[in-house]
Order: C-alpha cells, then sequence, then structure tokens
C-alpha cells in the first residue's frame, strides 16, 4: 500500500511538470502547487487529521450517495432483551456506542462523561461507552446563538440556558423516562455501501446529544445501552441530517430478528422484495402514524367503531421499534380480546393472570390461535401470527401459558405497534412519497437492497460482509482509481501537443495496470489522445 502511494504521488509531480511545460498557441497553462503547511514549520499529526477529515466532510456534500448498513443486536422477548440495538462510531478519535433504536422519536443521543446518575454497567452484556467531548478533536459546541439552535427550540426539543451558552434539551418518553443534556456537532462514521463490491468508510459531520442526566428506566442497569437513536422525520434525525446531505437516500428500512438470538438488518436505502405492499403516512404527524382501517380475526372483521382509530391529537396508530409490545385502543381491544377467547377456547383454558388475559395451551400456539389481520388504508394488510401478539409467560400445571402482548389503552390513547408485531418482517419508511411498506420476512437471511432511486441495481446485504482489512482494502482502491482518472483528465483537458502527452498517459495506465483497475483509464486515456491529435 505505501509502494502505490509513493508511485501515485510521483504520478502527481509528472502529470504538474507536464502541466507546466505545456503550451498552445504560445499562451502557457501553467499549474502552481503551493504547500498547505510550510516546509520549515513543524506540524502535529493531528493538526493534519483533523484538516483531512473536514475535507473528506466537504467531499462527502458532492457524493451522490450510497446505502448505510448497520449492526443490529437484541431481541423483542421483553424477558430477554426486550429491544433492539445498533452501534455508533462517534468523535474523532472514533468511539463506539450501543444506542437503542428508535422510530417513535427523532435524535441521537449518547451518555456524556459527566453524567452522575447514568448506568455504568448492563444486563445485556455490553461494555457501556460515555462521550467525552474534551477528548474529540472535532467536536463543537452547540450556543444558544447558534441558529441550528434556534431552529431546534421552534420544534421544542431544545432549551437554552444564558449561563452556560450552551443549546441544551429535555426528552421525557411516553414510559416516563426522560433525559438531558446539551447538542453538540461531531463526526459520525459509517459503511457506505457502493455497489454490488464496493464497500467505504465515510463519515460525516453531525448535530446529536449529549446526556448529562436521566431518570426512569433509563437509570436501570438491566437493560442499559448508551443512549438512543431516533429514526422519526423531523430534521435532527439521523437520516434527515444525511439524506439532507445527498449522502443516503431518504428512506430507511429494517428487519428485526424474532427468534433465537435476535438481531437483524438496518439499512439507510430501500430493502427491495415484490411482496411488500405500502400503506401511506398520515401527514403532518409528528410520528408514524398509519390510516388504521379495520381489524379482522380468522377473516372475520370484528365490530369496531373506525371512530376510535382516527388520527387527532393524541390518537392514531403508530409504528414504533422502541416500544416492546403492542397497545390497542379500549374500543379495539375488547372485541379483538373476546374474539380470540371465542376462537380458542374449544383448544385452551382462558384465565387472567396478573391483570392480563391469558390462555394455557397443551398444544403448539399456531395449531390453536387464528392469525389476525390489521387493515390499513390502501389495501395493505399486516398479518399477524399467534407469536405476534402473544407473549409466553411460562407453566402452569404443565400447559404453556400464553397472554396477549397487546395492552389496553383509553380510547383518547394510540394504538402502537411496537417490536411484538414489527419482528420477523422487512419495513421500509419511504419518507420521500411519505409511506411505510411490509412483508413478512425471515431476518437471518439476505436481503436486497436499492442504491439508486430508479430502482436499477441493487446489492445484496448479506453478502456484503466483509472484514475490516478487506473494507480498507476496497476503499484504498478507490480512492486511487479516482486519483488516476483525474489525472488522465487533467492530461486531456491541458491539451499538451507531442508525444509527452502520450508518453504520461502510458505511464499512468501502466501504474493503472499494476494496480488491477481496468477500462476506465485506458477509456480516459484514449480521450485525452483524441484531444492531443486535434490540437495538433
Amino acid at each position: 500500500m505505501a509502494g502505490g502511494g509513493l508511485m501515485l504521488m510521483a504520478a502527481v509531480v509528472a502529470a504538474a511538470a507536464l502541466v507546466s511545460a505545456a503550451s498552445v498557441g504560445g499562451i502557457k497553462r501553467v499549474l502552481t502547487l503551493e504547500r498547505v503547511f510550510p516546509l520549515d514549520e513543524r506540524v502535529e499529526l493531528e493538526v493534519i487529521k483533523t484538516r483531512d477529515r473536514v475535507r473528506h466532510a466537504r467531499m462527502l456534500q458532492s457524493f451522490s450517495g450510497g446505502i448505510v448498513d448497520f449492526y443490529v443486536g437484541g431481541t423483542s422477548d421483553p424477558y430477554a432483551v426486550g429491544l433492539y440495538f445498533t452501534k455508533v462510531r462517534l468523535g474523532s478519535p472514533p468511539r463506539e456506542f450501543n444506542v437503542q433504536i428508535d422510530t417513535g422519536s427523532d435524535i441521537l443521543w449518547v451518555t456524556c462523561s459527566s453524567c452522575n446518575d447514568c448506568p455504568r454497567s448492563s444486563g445485556l452484556g455490553i461494555p457501556l461507552n460515555f462521550f467525552d467531548a474534551a477528548t474529540s478533536s472535532t467536536v463543537s459546541p452547540i450556543s444558544c446563538s447558534d441558529n441550528i439552535c434556534a431552529s431546534i427550540v421552534r420544534t421544542a426539543s431544545a432549551e437554552c440556558s444564558a449561563e452556560r451558552n450552551q443549546c441544551g434539551y429535555t426528552f421525557q418518553y411516553g414510559d416516563g423516562s426522560g433525559t438531558a443534556g446539551f447538542y453538540v456537532s461531531d463526526v459520525l462514521y459509517f459503511d457506505t455501501i457502493l455497489g454490488a463490491s464496493l464497500i467505504a468508510n465515510s463519515s460525516s459531520p453531525i448535530i446529536f446529544g449529549c446526556s448529562t442526566s436521566m431518570f426512569g428506566d433509563l437509570i436501570k442497569s438491566d437493560r442499559a445501552v448508551d443512549g438512543i437513536i431516533g429514526f422519526g422525520q423531523q430534521g435532527l434525525s439521523v437520516i434527515s441530517q444525511l439524506s439532507s446531505r445527498g449522502i443516503t437516500p431518504k428512506v430507511f428500512s429494517h428487519c428485526l430478528k424474532g427468534e433465537g438470538s435476535g438481531g437483524g438488518i438496518l439499512v439507510l436505502g430501500e430493502i427491495l422484495d415484490p411482496r411488500i405492499v405500502y400503506t401511506p403516512l398520515v401527514p403532518s404527524q409528528a410520528h408514524y402514524n398509519l390510516y388504521l382501517q379495520s381489524i379482522a380475526v380468522n377473516g372475520q372483521l370484528l365490530p369496531i367503531d373506525q371512530a376510535v382509530f382516527t388520527t387527532s391529537g393524541n390518537q392514531g396508530t403508530i409504528i414504533d421499534s422502541g416500544t416492546t409490545l403492542a397497545y390497542l385502543v379500549e374500543g379495539a381491544y375488547d372485541p379483538f380480546v373476546a374474539a380470540i377467547t371465542a376462537a380458542v377456547s374449544p383448544n385452551s383454558e382462558p384465565i387472567i393472570s396478573k391483570g392480563s388475559q391469558c390462555y394455557l395451551v397443551s398444544t403448539s400456539v399456531t395449531e390453536v390461535f387464528p392469525l389476525v389481520a390489521f387493515n390499513f388504508d390502501g389495501g395493505a394488510s399486516m398479518v399477524l401470527r399467534p407469536i405476534d401478539y402473544l407473549v409466553h409467560m411460562g407453566f402452569v400445571d404443565g400447559a404453556a401459558m400464553w397472554c396477549m402482548g397487546f395492552i389496553k389503552v383509553q380510547n383518547q390513547g394510540s394504538t402502537i405497534l411496537g417490536d411484538l408485531v414489527l419482528k420477523d418482517k422487512i419495513f421500509v419508511y419511504d419518507l420521500v412519497h411519505q409511506r411505510i411498506g411490509w412483508a413478512d420476512y425471515d431476518c437471518s437471511l439476505s436481503v436486497n437492497v436499492s442504491i439508486t432511486s430508479s430502482k436499477d441495481e441493487y446489492v445484496n446485504n448479506g453478502q456484503l460482509s466483509v472484514s475490516s482489512s478487506s473494507s480498507i482494502s476496497v476503499l484504498f482502491k478507490m480512492t486511487h482509481k479516482s486519483n488516476i482518472a483525474l489525472m488522465l483528465q487533467m492530461l486531456e483537458i491541458v491539451w499538451v501537443a507531442g508525444n509527452r502527452v502520450v508518453a504520461g498517459a502510458e505511464a499512468i495506465l501502466e501504474m493503472e495496470r499494476r494496480e488491477g483497475f481496468k477500462g476506465e483509464g485506458i477509456k480516459l486515456a484514449s480521450k485525452a489522445s483524441l484531444a492531443m491529435i486535434e490540437t495538433q
């Protein structure tokens, strides 16, 4: 790799020499090269690295984009993990954080090193890390006078402390837990998939929260993580920030594995499957609200007043990966449970356990319990298996006890479809066309993901799991190839007469052949030769 770098530098010098010596019609074409860092001054390595990171961020702003593949851990089992999480790398040098995947909120936040009441260990068996702004060379605080803070305050997700001049926040979630802290801007590192065999180590500046305090369930160690990554539609969500810069498409997808050890797939991109059905999003909502129209058990529509599904105020139907179970408004819950109980009564014993409707079953639940269909606008139905609406609670006198995984809420509340329902399905959040789609899927398998808006190309995500060393190799070759193309384009546009152009092009082509890049350089070299001939 070092030898290739020296060869590349030699080629750049040779190209510059050719350009500086060239003239057409008596007009000299001179390319002046100046040092960014003076030769006689010592520059710290970290200063050079910081400059490179800023440059890379600028380059990404004109980047045509790709898909971003995230790790997924956790399960939907409320008695094992009860949540799904991913890993993000923040700061310089990058530090890794495990954050819960939450489509019901917007902000990415991680715990700050100054947090006193944050958990120090996790029952999930994952290490807990803390973001230390003092150790990151690329961090920038967001002050109260910053225009970004003003826009955040207008959305009621920020507050300003004149004393500290920090753009702060306080969040409270539906379960009563919450966190408070301040916003910063720093670098987010991620793997960008550019094609079927190209993976680039990418980065982009991003605004996120640094939490200095927590309350409620967030301070418990049993399921503690480093923070939450919100995938909502508002401007500060990760998907909104990256897509607004053209780094990723404005669509993301997940497939959360329910069986075994869980895990799954999370990509900033569109998973493709011919079985996916779509339904429109309710416009101008803070969450991913859908038009739920009816519920059927065993193919029979339930007698439910559609008014209980109307989106108004705190009412509506929400898709939320940050919720473990599922919640159903009272007007729909009662007929739903009644229909399930009637369907299984010959082969199960209905009981009430700790206030929940449960059933004692001696055989497989798939043989006893019916399929349930949630019918949405646009003719999209979400079919639920028994394990998508029931939770196994153990055994009583040798019989398995299964309880309703749907919780009853008042009619003025919202129906929320959490991980219990979302698991073992592809979900696509198409924010461009304001719709959500889904299809049943084995999330342990690979998926096809679109890398172009026209869907004429796709990559197989399951075949792109490569080691870090191979990722670095791919990145180097991509960078190297682009530099070769740039030099050949320089030879093309400078219009240098004589054999020196051909010799220069041939020298670069030889270097290209040694590095394994065939085709593109030959095309460019041909164009450069033609340009030379035309000017003679």
